[in-house]
């Protein structure tokens, strides 16, 4: 099953030979602005599709960047795609993403852009051994190249998933890091239904865009409007218990 935050002609578009498959199911969750491009309820869509029967669930992201951080922590493996020429070696790499990812591919390594991609391969190598030597050491991200022109490395690229999945659930680590996920989304789900509720609240209402206007303007701090907005909240829940 694919969980994707395209659209749904994108996903027909670019995944011709998946979504005719029988036993393929894509689901498109526009992300509707929340998450940086992971849809609110992608990880309800995730338990369903695994409920009903789907060993091998891919969730893909439109690389906002904090679309990325969100499902890393909804998924059992985080995989970070890069392309070679993509701008972001080195100088750009993404930092925050490359610290959660549990394994990095590069595509396109093929024709012209072998060589590219063999660079790239190097650079992220290195970035991971900075950035994650204290890592657990049952598992050390690694970075591999792929092309889905000549298919060459997409097999090697799996078995190294299924061998990650292997390890963590020996170790233990797979349901440890489950279980942490259950309880990180239960608050996520909590914050968002406390932020719509305080939004649609009528004092909020009343408050909300003199208060937003003043801080634009450098005429009060955020801290000091976001306390005046919580009071104003408060004070409506006592008055209407």
């Amino acid at each position: 099953a694919v969980v994707s935050t395209q659209s749904t002609g994108a996903d027909k578009t670019r995944m011709q030979h998946l979504s005719a498959h029988k036993s393929a199911f894509i689901r498109p969750s526009p992300n509707r602005g929340h998450l940086g491009g992971v849809a609110k309820a992608t990880n309800d869509s995730i338990q369903l599709c695994e409920a009903g029967g789907y060993n091998v669930i891919i969730v893909e992201t439109v690389g906002a960047g904090q679309s990325e951080i969100a499902v890393a922590n909804m998924t059992d493996l985080f995989v970070l795609l890069i392309p070679p020429g993509s701008g972001d070696e080195l100088q750009g790499i993404k930092k925050g993403i490359v610290e959660v990812a549990d394994m990095v591919i590069v595509t396109k390594a093929d024709g012209n852009l072998k060589t590219a991609a063999r660079l790239v391969k190097t650079e992220y190598s290195r970035a991971l051994r900075l950035l994650r030597n204290n890592d657990d050491p049952s598992w050390k991200p690694f970075v591999v190249t792929v092309s889905s022109l000549t298919g060459e490395g997409i097999a090697d690229a799996w078995e190294d998933m299924l061998d990650y999945k292997k390890e963590m659930v020996s170790s233990g680590k797979y349901f440890e890091k489950r279980k942490r996920q259950r309880v990180s989304w239960l608050w996520d789900h909590v914050q968002d239904e406390l932020l719509l509720h305080f939004k649609k609240d009528p004092a909020i209402r009343h408050y909300h865009n003199k208060l937003e206007e003043d801080v634009r303007n450098g005429n009060i701090m955020p801290s000091v409007a976001a306390q005046l907005l919580l009071s104003h909240f408060l004070e409506g829940r006592s008055i209407k218990n």
